[in-house]
C-alpha cells in the first residue's frame, strides 16, 4: 500500500484507478481554508490555516455503477460514498484499496435477521474489512444485487 502525502497525491492516484477500470472521473478541486469544508470558522478573506498552509480538499465522482464518490480532506481522511451509503473516515492511503475492493466486486452486502439490518462490507489488504451499515431505505439495485 502506497503512502499518499497529499491531497493531489490522493487524487493521481484516483486517476490512474479510474483509467485502470476504464471509468470517466469529474475532479473539483478547493484550495484555501475559506473554501474547504470543514474550516467553517475560517473567517471571510482567511486563506491560510494558522501554521500558514493552504488546506487542500478534492471532490472526485465516478461514472458507471456502482455511483462512487470521495471527498478528500485535508487532514489525511476520506469520506466515500458507495451508492448512497456514507463511509466516512477511511484513511486517505486506504482509499484506493477500498475502491479496488469496489471495482473488483469483492464489496457485498451483509444480511443480519435479528434484529434487521444491512452491512456494506468492503475487504481491505491485510485481513481488514470496512463495515458500515446500510438503511432499508438506501438499499439500490447495485446493493441488492451483492446481498450474501
Amino acid at each position: 500500500m502506497d503512502h499518499l502525502p497529499s491531497t493531489e497525491a490522493a487524487v493521481t492516484a484516483l486517476r490512474a484507478l479510474a483509467d485502470t477500470y476504464g471509468r470517466e472521473i469529474d475532479v473539483t478541486h478547493d484550495i484555501g481554508a475559506d473554501q474547504t469544508s470543514r474550516r467553517t470558522a475560517a473567517g471571510v478573506g482567511v486563506s491560510t490555516d494558522p501554521d500558514g498552509s493552504f488546506p487542500h480538499e478534492a471532490f472526485v465522482e465516478f461514472g458507471g455503477l456502482p455511483r462512487v464518490s470521495v471527498r478528500l480532506y485535508p487532514e489525511d481522511d476520506a469520506l466515500i460514498d458507495v451508492e448512497g451509503v456514507e463511509c466516512p473516515d477511511v484513511p486517505r492511503d486506504d482509499v484506493p484499496a477500498f475502491l479496488r475492493s469496489l471495482f473488483d466486486g469483492l464489496a457485498h452486502v451483509r444480511v443480519r435477521r435479528f434484529p434487521p439490518g444491512y452491512f456494506l462490507i468492503v475487504p481491505m489488504p491485510g485481513d481488514r474489512t470496512h463495515k458500515e451499515f446500510i438503511p432499508m431505505i438506501v438499499l439500490t439495485p447495485w446493493l441488492s444485487g451483492r446481498v450474501r
